[in-house]
């Protein structure tokens, strides 16, 4: 949620970031300084309420800035173009706040908008409030915009007569009414000013911000199927002309070229995806993944930290990892690359227009050259020559009639086993010369 908040920001073009959190919060820390490396960390080491945590970024406000955003990471929603409407209501000095509120379906338990002619009069918590402001349905989102040059005066002159003892936010709106200061409301819709405080606050959010990224990627061109079985993530890449079929996972860092098919029921992370690629159904792409044009990754591939080149095709029931594919190489079925041995993880490089039988087995570090052609079933454990057929697997041995003679041996009990004796004593006995 911190993240999304810090990325909206980003996107209405705020300067300075600093991001108050509670004591002993390092992961949040983490999160916030990887999403946004400049922002600073601030310490609120007592919470005494919303103006009480914005007043523990004292230092960072006193530099002095034209306007001073104050948002919160438990509303995720709230769109870049709703805090750069905020930003220009306060322009020039014409409010000294500016306060985000919404049309409540149910207004319980928030804070009423109390307007008045000349504006916003006052919020009103809640348990404040008189029966006749319970009516109102008018509500604060509690994100709010300070002009500057009065922010810290306004911020300082908050109080905590009320029934938590705390130093709410809200009561600027009050404060700058009595001294004779605009305050102005920019509304949103409520979907946008959703608070999150459980479990089920965030998934409802995140159902929210599936049905955005779905309309935002078809608006751009990409076609999903069966939309609200796709799960995109916030930074999710379709091209022009994508399909997405149901049932399609997208975590982090996926780009889709033009043209490219995601079939069902794969899932997606931290790859990239030319143009006219075809990928799946049940195929997973982990991170690192690189696949160039018309690339065909089939059912039950698996493919992680690979470069796959132009045209090449692993279209069942394969695992490459750490690998490079050259341009229209053929992958058989149940090709696997071993890339790691238990220690350490090793490259595995294959050349253009390689041909490698199903089921085979490339132990890296190994290269296959251009051209080559690899038997099915086999393992190979040392680089194969441009051009070359390479085999490596036991020879099959044919023991004439022995098939014969095992159909008329004695049935066995159930769960028992053919021992060796028995099986000597057949016509076509074990443990010959030539071989079992």
């Amino acid at each position: 949620m911190l993240a999304h908040v810090l990325c909206s920001l980003k996107d209405a073009g705020a300067g300075d970031v600093a991001v108050v959190v509670g004591p002993n919060h390092e992961a949040v820390i983490a999160e916030a300084k990887k999403c946004l490396r400049d922002a600073e960390i601030v310490i609120q080491m007592e919470r005494l309420g919303t103006a009480h945590a914005v007043l523990a970024a004292r230092k960072v406000i006193a530099r002095g800035y034209d306007d001073l955003l104050i948002v919160f990471a438990d509303t995720p929603l709230v769109r870049p173009e709703t805090l750069v409407a905020m930003r220009s209501k306060l322009a020039g000095g014409k409010n000294a706040a500016v306060a985000l509120g919404f049309e409540a379906r149910d207004p319980a338990g928030y804070g009423r908008f109390v307007m008045a002619a000349g504006g916003l009069e006052a919020v009103r918590e809640d348990r404040e409030a008189t029966g006749a402001e319970r009516e109102i349905t008018l509500c604060n989102a509690g994100l709010m915009a300070l002009d500057g040059r009065q922010a810290l005066a306004l911020l300082d002159s908050i109080g905590n007569a009320n029934s938590k003892k705390e130093y709410y936010l809200t009561d600027i709106v009050a404060i700058a009414r009595s001294r004779g200061l605009a305050i102005a409301a920019e509304i949103a819709v409520e979907d946008e000013a959703m608070g999150v405080n459980d479990r089920a606050q965030l998934a409802a959010a995140g159902a929210i911000l599936q049905t955005r990224l779905r309309a935002a990627a078809m608006r751009c061109g990409a076609t999903l199927l069966d939309p609200p079985s796709v799960t995109l993530a916030f930074d999710t890449e379709l091209g022009r002309d994508a399909t997405v079929e149901p049932h399609v996972v997208f975590g982090p860092g996926v780009c889709v070229g033009e043209g490219a098919r995601i079939r069902s029921f794969c899932y997606l992370e931290g790859s990239v995806i030319g143009k006219g690629a075809v990928i799946g159904p049940f195929a997973r792409l982990r991170p690192g993944t690189t696949l160039a044009q018309d690339v065909h990754i089939g059912n039950f591939v698996e493919v992680k930290a690979s470069n796959v080149s132009q045209g090449a095709k692993i279209n069942h029931l394969s695992y490459i990892g750490d690998a490079s594919i050259g341009a229209k190489t053929n992958v058989g079925a149940g090709t696997i690359t071993c890339n790691y041995d238990g220690v350490s993880k090793y490259r595995t490089e294959v050349g253009e227009n390689v041909f490698i039988g199903s089921n085979s087995a490339l132990v890296a570090p190994v290269r296959i050259g251009a051209g080559a052609y690899i038997g099915s079933g086999s393992v190979i454990t040392e680089d194969v020559a441009p051009g070359a057929l390479a085999l490596g697997r036991a020879r099959q041995v044919e023991k004439p009639g022995r098939g014969k003679a095992l159909r008329r041996s004695p049935k066995k009990e159930p769960g028992t086993s053919m021992d060796e004796p028995e099986l000597a004593s057949h016509p076509a006995g074990g443990n010959q010369k030539d071989g079992v």
